[in-house]
């Protein structure tokens, strides 16, 4: 049977920009014809390699060059910035498609029962985002590309304007909610604040007076699963799930293949998807969404970025984050302990980041226990006169403990290749964690010098935990822009905070890459500030 993710990387309708071609020659997002070393390519879930690779090449030949000795350019840039960003909307494929007043309107508390006398409306409502709002993208003005930091487009750092849709209830909606039946799915791994956004999807529709509402249970997978039934969803079901953690539909990686979906979508009535996931599951949704699209399905397909991991291009942070980060010094706190109790202790605490080292970066300078933080996106050696075992035994020396953070994805050039994928097509690492810790156990014995070493991996813990305040409130804002999208007439969107305010991003540019952390920015340089820590190279 074909699977989700082969039928994706075999569309020739999804597009997913590479990070690895010429800075300057093409444009692909954001950090496009920047003066930046180019990222590393991504391993993106339900996306070969290869396929990237392909996908980046088409895109690169479909966007044009920009020239930067024609003084016209910034005009040129800003136009086909606008273009890129524009998100896909209903009336693209059915022109004809009716707008009606919203049935959102927050003067008008109890919904019309079965809307008798016609749909509710407040023409005094001042609380609808105009169509033509946007939010800045960038807001700092560098002035000079070798600031920290710095993301310019020519050698000059030449300001230019990158504007985006902002989220929010529009005056008029293109679906009527008693035609309306809305499916929710929960994909990839778990993350704090799944529940808090499903419950909030639901609220929302409720309030524009959508009654059938469905949860898809363990992800894509639940499309074809004969076994798995629907979850009808209504505000008595969801009111208490966001105190606890996990996800009330399940998880799951991977699945059918996106005919599957959209043929299970069309016989059981879906015309509103709201899918929770990461870069792939993202990928997937823009797939059934353009798949819709060719057979003329007038469906909204709308995206949350989920990932702990807080690896989504162009946002300020994604759900979980924040609750990762908070929950990492709990075990950051258990490793000084240990370390600091010891004889020549040394804690090593391996966090969440497959590709991109947020986590374990905000949670060392958050604790101001770590002594050494090491991330996937800033080279180091173990072992020679600047390793960092060399500078682990200086720290013994002096201070008699010691405290090491870790993301899963340091050093994994330091292990075992292995071709070994998750169902999701993510290749699966080797344990660095571990492997640090036997190194240090070895480096010490081989200098004579004893140590307790106490190795600690909260990563499961972690995902489990029910969000925290802040959290909580993104989730909430989310789960409603995404409903007040779909009903817009948007689809092939994703929903994000951009600079504290909130906006609609097309799929395609937030799943190019990895977000990753940048080794000159200066929430890099905090952290080594507060470790002490030196080069490893």
């Amino acid at each position: 049977m074909e699977t989700l993710s082969h039928a994706i990387t075999t569309s020739s309708t999804l597009s997913i920009p590479h990070s690895n071609s010429s800075v300057l020659a093409r444009s692909h997002g954001l950090s496009s014809l920047l003066l930046r070393k180019p990222r590393s390519p991504a391993n993106l879930s339900l996306i070969s390699s290869r396929t990237t690779r392909a996908s980046a090449v088409e895109h690169s030949k479909s966007s044009a060059s920009i020239d930067l000795s024609d003084p016209k350019w910034k005009t040129k840039y800003e136009r086909e910035f606008e273009e890129r960003f524009n998100i896909p909307h209903i009336t693209d494929v059915f022109p004809d498609a009716e707008a009606i007043r919203s049935t959102f309107c927050l003067k008008m508390r109890s919904p019309t029962e079965d809307f008798v006398g016609g749909y509710p409306s407040d023409e005094e409502w001042h609380g609808y985002i105009n169509n033509n709002d946007r939010v800045l993208l960038k807001v700092i003005r560098y002035s000079s590309p070798t600031s920290a930091g710095a993301e310019c487009i020519d050698s000059d750092c030449s300001w230019v304007e990158q504007w985006i849709h902002r989220a929010g209830p529009r005056e008029k909606i293109y679906f009527r909610p008693e035609q309306v039946k809305a499916a929710i799915i929960t994909c990839g791994g778990l993350c704090p604040g799944l529940n808090d956004v499903i419950r909030h999807i639901v609220i929302t529709l409720e309030i524009y007076g959508v009654k059938n509402i469905v949860g898809i249970p363990f992800g894509y997978k639940g499309f074809s699963d004969k076994d798995l039934t629907e979850m009808p969803l209504s505000r008595k079901v969801v009111q208490n799930i966001h105190l606890s953690g996990g996800s009330l539909l399940g998880v799951s990686r991977g699945g059918p293949s996106v005919s599957e979906i959209v043929d299970s979508m069309e016989e059981r009535g879906i015309n509103m998807l709201f899918v929770l996931g990461g870069n792939g599951t993202h990928a997937g949704a823009n797939a059934i969404h353009n798949e819709c699209r060719k057979r003329k399905m007038k469906v909204a397909v709308v995206g949350v970025p989920k990932t702990i991991d807080n690896d989504i291009l162009h946002m300020d942070k994604t759900f979980g984050f924040d609750t990762a980060v908070e929950e990492a010094q709990r075990a950051i706190n258990s490793a000084y302990i240990e370390a600091h109790s010891a004889y020549h202790g040394v804690g090593i605490v391996k966090l969440m980041g497959r590709n991109s080292g947020f986590i374990a970066m905000q949670a060392s300078l958050a604790s101001g226990q770590v002594d050494i933080c090491l991330i996937p996106e800033v080279p180091f050696n173990l072992h020679g006169p600047n390793g960092v075992l060399k500078h682990l035994k200086y720290l013994i020396e002096t201070k008699g403990s010691a405290v090491i953070c870790v993301a899963e994805g340091a050093g994994q050039n330091l292990l075992e290749k292995t071709n070994a994928k998750d169902a999701s097509g993510n290749t699966i690492l080797g344990d660095f964690g571990v492997h640090i810790q036997q190194e240090t156990k070895k480096y010490f014995k081989e200098v004579s010098m004893p140590v307790d070493v106490k190795y600690i991996d909260p990563t499961y813990m972690i995902r489990a935990v029910r969000a925290n305040a802040s959290d909580g409130i993104l989730c909430t804002v989310l789960g409603q822009n995404a409903v007040h999208g779909a009903f817009a007439g948007y689809s092939g969107i994703t929903v994000g905070i951009i600079n504290t305010h909130y906006a609609y991003l097309p799929i395609p540019e937030v799943i190019a890459y990895p977000k990753s952390v940048d080794p000159n920015s200066r929430m890099w340089h905090r952290c080594l500030t507060s470790t002490g820590q030196p080069d490893f190279i």
